[in-house]
């Protein structure tokens, strides 16, 4: 597809003007999912508990109200992507502004989530958690989508938007560290749920994550500046017939999603596995800790690994290696708390290896989709992904307080029965397998970006964008 002259200018700031991508970019861009963390991990590991033990919610209207409050983000996305790539590139950026303009707001709005007024009824609770989790999630979209947009404009080269990737999913795992490690400590009292102790947790981390957003916005400069004097007004059904054909795009929402229904999964179910299975809440404090090693020793080993084997394969072996651990976990139900753990750390570092890389996909798709349609739109495809990101989200949210409820969990009785505490167990680990297997599928055998097409891409591109100039 040729524009001709309706296309738009996509330059590279010269190092004369500007500084080289170096240190401060990497750790700019870590803080950004630092401080996106520390609420995301905190409400998909503990708001379902909260809103059971807390608020008394039934788990199966807990899983509605994820459903529900996460596909309308996945509206909300689309839309916030689409109002971004219709802005003008300011002085600061086209993105890094609406990073420091919405991130006081959406860290207000996530401490209200865990505000509980006493003496309400069970319908003021079940309203108040809708309306706050709403809220809170449409303004994530507000941040997160220039965020995650931004990596694509920072370098064009697609090693060092490997290592971005890899700094951001070290950002992730430094907020699942300290969420996971002291939430438990913090959070629970005689292994029992404590209101108070939620809420001094969320103000804690509303804090961090301010701190971390400002530093992001400081640290971080964006690099490809698009001409918006040269801008086309783009219809919708142009960029969807792009997005149509963008087969690259296609098959990692695919993956994506199902990823995602996993991960978000586990990390519901695990609070229960660990409160109720192994009785011992605070061990999930171990586990975490886990997860943080696995990605402090994958981070170093994933440059390398990309440079040799390509960002594909790496990732297809990382959820393979999960799939196998979390089967062999699912076949030992005998396991002690600290055997099961030992066995999932080498689960983790598989599926650590995944997340270190995946943003990496996400900027060789926004690549792929300007080598198709000679559109820039980092936003709109970005917000895609974010889209598949909250449809997994919805879907494992109403699956897992579903799948809670129907194994007959009683957040009223003192100990739950063996067949419930059997169901937890499979929840934790025989479905974990399955799904992570299927996006094992998808990408080692659908996605078609190889480490070959991939540098072939860049090089194509290249050579695309000094024709326009």
């Amino acid at each position: 597809m040729n524009l001709g002259t309706e296309v738009k200018k996509v330059t590279t700031v010269s190092a004369g003007e500007i500084r080289k991508f170096g240190m401060r970019d990497k750790l700019g861009y870590l803080l950004g999912d630092f401080g996106n963390d520390f609420f995301f991990i905190f409400t998909a590991a503990f708001l379902m508990v909260f809103y059971t033990d807390v608020f008394h919610l039934n788990p199966a209207a807990v899983g509605g109200l994820f459903l529900i409050a996460r596909l309308w983000d996945a509206v909300a996305d689309i839309t916030w992507g689409r109002f971004i790539d219709t802005r003008e590139t300011g002085k600061n950026g086209k993105f890094r502004p609406w990073i420091f303009r919405m991130s006081f707001p959406l860290v207000l709005s996530g401490v209200l989530m865990f505000v509980q007024i006493p003496g309400m009824s069970n319908g003021f609770y079940t309203a108040y958690a809708f309306v706050t989790y709403i809220l809170w999630g449409t303004l994530y979209s507000t941040v997160n989508i220039p965020y995650g947009s931004m990596a694509s404009v920072i370098s064009s080269d697609p090693v060092e938007r490997t290592t971005l990737s890899s700094w951001r999913g070290l950002g992730a795992s430094l907020a699942g560290l300290i969420i996971g490690v002291f939430g438990p400590m913090l959070l629970f009292v005689d292994n029992k749920a404590d209101a108070n102790h939620f809420l001094m947790t969320a103000i804690i981390f509303g804090v961090l994550a301010i701190a971390c957003y400002m530093g992001c916005y400081a640290l971080t400069v964006e690099r490809i500046v698009i001409d918006d004097t040269a801008k086309p007004k783009v219809k919708v059904s142009q960029t969807l017939k792009g997005l149509s054909r963008n087969k690259p795009l296609i098959w990692f929402l695919i993956g994506a999603l199902i990823f995602l229904v996993s991960f978000m999964l586990i990390g519901t179910v695990n609070t229960y596995l660990f409160k109720d299975y192994f009785a011992n809440a605070k061990a999930l404090s171990l586990v975490n800790l886990f997860q943080a090693i696995t990605v402090f020793i994958g981070m170093p080993l994933v440059k390398p690994l990309v440079a040799k084997f390509g960002k594909k394969e790496i990732a297809s072996a990382g959820l393979l290696l999960a799939a196998i651990v979390y089967f062999l976990l699912y076949l030992l139900p005998n396991l002690t708390a600290m055997q099961f753990i030992g066995i999932l750390a080498i689960g983790m570092f598989g599926y650590g290896i995944f997340n270190l890389v995946i943003w990496a996909f996400v900027t060789d798709i926004v690549d792929y989709h300007e080598y198709l349609t000679d559109l820039r739109e980092d936003g709109t495809v970005y917000s895609l992904y974010s889209f598949a990101r909250k449809v997994g989200q919805a879907v494992a949210g109403g699956i897992g307080g579903a799948a809670i409820g129907a194994v007959g969990y009683n957040p009223l009785v003192k100990a739950q029965s063996q067949n419930t505490l059997n169901g937890i167990h499979t929840l934790g680990t025989l479905i974990p397998a399955i799904l992570l297997l299927v996006v094992f599928v998808v990408f080692a055998f659908g996605y078609p970006l190889s480490k070959k097409r991939t540098n072939q891409l860049t090089i194509d591109l290249a050579k695309k964008r000094n024709e326009v100039n």
